[in-house]
Order: C-alpha cells, then sequence, then structure tokens
C-alpha cells in the first residue's frame, strides 16, 4: 500500500507511476497481444492465396500446349485456301478451321487419342464422322511436331503440293446419338445430326457429290474430301 502526504502530492503521483505495476501491466502487454493477431492474419491471408494459385494452376490447362499455325495453300484453279490449325498437345487434337472465298467455314476436328475425324461443313446442321487411318495419323503428325508451332504461319508452294481426293459415302440411315461422343466432338456437333462416313473408291455415275472441303497440311500434301449419300 502506497502513502503520500498532502504536502508531496506530486512525489505520490511519480511514486504510483513508476511502482510495481498493477496498473501498468496491461499496457505492457498489449504490444505483444496486437504483433501475435497481425502475424496470424497475414499468415492465415497467405494460406488463403496460395491455395487459390495452386486451385488455378490445376484448372487451367497450360497456354504452351494450345498453338495456333496459319496454312496458305493455292486450290486447283489458282485460288488461295486460307485455314489455321489450333493444336491441343494435352489432349491430342487438331481443329482445322477452314475458310472458302466465300468467307464460309467448315470445320475439321482430328481427335487423334481416340482415333476419330469430324467434319463439320459449312451452312450445315451436320457432323459426319470417320475413323482415322494410317496415312490420317501421318498428316496430322506434321503439325504435332514442335517446329511447326515456332513457324506459326505455313505457306504452301502450287507447284511442290501433292493433291490427294478422298471420297467418303454417308451412312444417313444410321443417325449417332449426340450424346454417346466424347468431348468436344460432343460440343462441336450439339445441335446438329451426326452420321458415320466409310471410305469408297468414288460415287460411281449414279451418285451426286454433294460438297468437298479441302485440307491442307504442313507436309506439302492436300486433301479433298468429297462426301455423298449412301442408299439405305
Amino acid at each position: 500500500m502506497l502513502r503520500c502526504w498532502k504536502h508531496s502530492e506530486d512525489r505520490c503521483e511519480d511514486a504510483e507511476c513508476t511502482d510495481g505495476g498493477s496498473a501498468a501491466s496491461p499496457q505492457s502487454h498489449f504490444p505483444h497481444k496486437a504483433f501475435w493477431v497481425i502475424f496470424s492474419a497475414s499468415l492465415l491471408l497467405v494460406i488463403i492465396t496460395l491455395a487459390l494459385t495452386g486451385h488455378l494452376g490445376l484448372s487451367q490447362p497450360p497456354a504452351e500446349s494450345l498453338q495456333l499455325v496459319r496454312i496458305t495453300a493455292p486450290d486447283q484453279t489458282g485460288l488461295l485456301i486460307n485455314q489455321s490449325a489450333v493444336v491441343d498437345l494435352q489432349n491430342d487434337l487438331v481443329t482445322f478451321s477452314i475458310t472458302s472465298p466465300a468467307n464460309q467455314t467448315s470445320t475439321v476436328l482430328f481427335d487423334v487419342k481416340h482415333g476419330l475425324i469430324c467434319y463439320k461443313p459449312m451452312d450445315q446442321e451436320s457432323c459426319f464422322l470417320r475413323k482415322m487411318e494410317e496415312s490420317d495419323y501421318n498428316n496430322v503428325h506434321s503439325l504435332l511436331q514442335e517446329s511447326t508451332h515456332k513457324q506459326g504461319q505455313v505457306q504452301l508452294s502450287r507447284n511442290e503440293t501433292q493433291r490427294q481426293r478422298e471420297f467418303l459415302g454417308v451412312l444417313a440411315g444410321s443417325p449417332v446419338d449426340v450424346s454417346t461422343l466424347e468431348e468436344p466432338l460432343q460440343t462441336l456437333c450439339r445441335h446438329s445430326s451426326v452420321h458415320w462416313t466409310r471410305r469408297v473408291d468414288g460415287p460411281g455415275n449414279q451418285r451426286l457429290v454433294y460438297f468437298c472441303i479441302d485440307i491442307c497440311f504442313p507436309s506439302n500434301i492436300c486433301v479433298s474430301v468429297c462426301f455423298y449419300y449412301l442408299p439405305e
């Protein structure tokens, strides 16, 4: 117990502020408590940031797995065929967008993993499927090479380009259920009728070729794929 006389009131106040200290104790502990609160909040913020960064990194495909290659080649009449190919190295997909002189675009998707080709012609609500053959794998391989991606632009010469023609008969009597297709074929053909095709020697004299799609590859090969409907 601290006693002070009236005539020494000032001294009493000095002693009370410096004495053993029940009044000073809460103030001396406050900085330590504030430090731990701030430290805990900062640590929690760092953990949340790292968790979000890791989640986004896993959910998004690497940017380097997608490559865009533009291919320009003259057709048999000398007109330029402008097309682009998006190469998805991670999923073994090559998607061609082929633009005609009338500014209409057809889509051809090579699903290497499942061994399928999907043709979606311009101005048609139809998709046509075919199983990949050895020549298809060889043609697509020229786009999967790393050197092709670094170029980004491929210009084919008319004199050096090999031209091939394929005839595909459409099996119109056996439509395919879109829901049974794997992605991204299901997305591409979601609002379209889907039919299988098979390679044939030619349409014959009694069959009319309905349309053709020209596809050019960096290996100096252009393939004209022509479709006609087989009898049911």
